[in-house]
C-alpha cells in the first residue's frame, strides 16, 4: 500500500475499481499534478490542479450528493475562494445530508403513505 502527505491511502482492490474511492488514475493525477485546497466535515479532501481543475476524493462511499453546498459551488467553479468550515451557520440551518431517495431513510410526507386499511374502493372478485 502507499501514501504520501496529504493523499489517503491506496489498496490493491482501488487500482482498477472506482467505487473504491479512486483508481490508480487518480490517485497518480492527484500525486503528482494535485495541490490539497481543504477537507469538508465528512472527510472529503479536494484537489486543484495548476490548469484549475478541480477533484475531490471521497472519505468513503463515493456519493455525489455528499458534497456539501459550500464546496459544491467551488468544484463548479462559482465561487473561486475555497470555503472555509469556521463559516457561521445559523440556527435556523439543517446540518447537510445526502440524498436519500430510494432509502429507507426518506422522506415520505403524511399524504402519501397509503395504509392497506383505507382503501377507498372494492376489487373485484371471481
Amino acid at each position: 500500500m502507499w501514501t504520501l502527505k496529504n493523499q489517503t491511502m491506496i489498496k490493491p482492490k482501488q487500482i482498477f475499481i472506482w467505487w473504491h474511492r479512486q483508481t490508480l488514475g487518480t490517485f497518480l493525477k492527484t500525486l503528482f499534478f494535485g495541490k490539497f485546497i481543504g477537507k469538508d466535515e465528512y472527510g472529503n479532501k479536494y484537489y486543484k490542479s495548476k490548469k484549475d481543475e478541480r477533484w475531490v476524493v471521497y472519505a468513503n462511499d463515493i456519493e455525489a450528493s455528499r458534497i456539501t453546498n459550500n464546496w459544491f459551488l467551488w468544484m463548479h467553479h462559482t465561487i473561486n475562494e475555497p470555503p472555509k468550515n469556521e463559516e457561521k451557520k445559523y440556527s435556523w440551518q439543517k446540518k447537510h445530508s445526502e440524498n436519500l431517495t430510494g432509502t429507507n431513510k426518506s422522506y415520505k410526507p403524511n399524504t402519501i403513505i397509503k395504509s392497506k386499511n383505507q382503501k377507498k374502493y372494492e376489487t373485484w372478485k371471481n
